[in-house]
């Protein structure tokens, strides 16, 4: 079964420095049929203006994944962690026990799209941390690259959860499949261009949940970069 949350339907926030669309409740934005999937809980399409950003602010109890379209993103946090995220680079934070951190756009001429995503943590007051790699374009045979994973396994940034993260970067015409194990769920977020999947059609900022599918066929792709969470239910 695949359902739907189409780019329009998200909620969304506008701050004049910052545009915001939250697939699931954030902030002001509430509705209690969309508190998340699994542990996946938040995933917040942001564009920030020029020199503009989150001031710091505090975190705990979770894994937070900065993962940058466009533009530059710059992070500095509580644990003298200092570093400028590009489209290429995935950022993973483990907020645990307490953490603070500001994130601007590093640029003072040019607007920063990323999406920020918020994974529930496998065990509560983790120890704080900070990762950030070069995301790693091998295929895993099935077309899709492995990014993040809880055991950090094939250059992939460590998640502290059950869960698999992939990119799916399919040109025109191009085609993927994914296995899902059974008891597993998935979701998947549009970043950008068009694709189908099991027949669904998801275009940039859709996202899909996923229950009870054996498998996952991407066709019929219109320059689509995708994430695809699989993970535990």
């Amino acid at each position: 079964m695949i359902t739907k949350i189409s780019s329009e339907d998200r909620g969304r926030a506008q701050f004049g420095w910052l545009d915001s669309r939250h697939t699931f409740s954030f902030g002001h934005y509430y509705d209690p049929k969309r508190m998340g999937w699994g542990p996946l809980r938040v995933i917040n399409e942001d564009r920030v203006i020029p020199g503009a950003g989150f001031d710091t602010h505090g975190h705990k109890d979770m894994e937070i994944i900065s993962y940058v379209l466009d533009g530059a993103l710059e992070h500095k946090d509580s644990l003298g962690t200092g570093s400028v995220i590009r489209p290429g680079r995935l950022q993973r934070m483990t907020a645990g026990t307490g953490i603070r951190h500001s994130e601007y756009n590093h640029s003072k001429a040019d607007p920063v799209h990323f999406l920020q995503i918020w994974v529930m943590p496998e065990a509560a007051n983790l120890e704080p941390g900070y990762e950030e790699k070069e995301i790693a374009r091998s295929d895993t045979g099935s077309g899709l690259s492995l990014i993040g994973s809880q055991s950090g396994r094939d250059g992939s940034i460590t998640i502290h959860q059950d869960i698999d993260l992939y990119v799916a970067h399919l040109g025109e015409g191009e085609t993927a499949t994914h296995k899902i194990k059974p008891g597993r769920i998935a979701w998947i977020q549009m970043a950008r261009g068009m694709l189908s999947v099991n027949g669904e059609t998801l275009k940039a900022g859709d996202g899909a949940a996923i229950r009870d599918e054996d498998n996952l066929i991407f066709s019929d792709a219109a320059e689509a970069e995708a994430l695809v969470f699989d993970m535990v239910a």
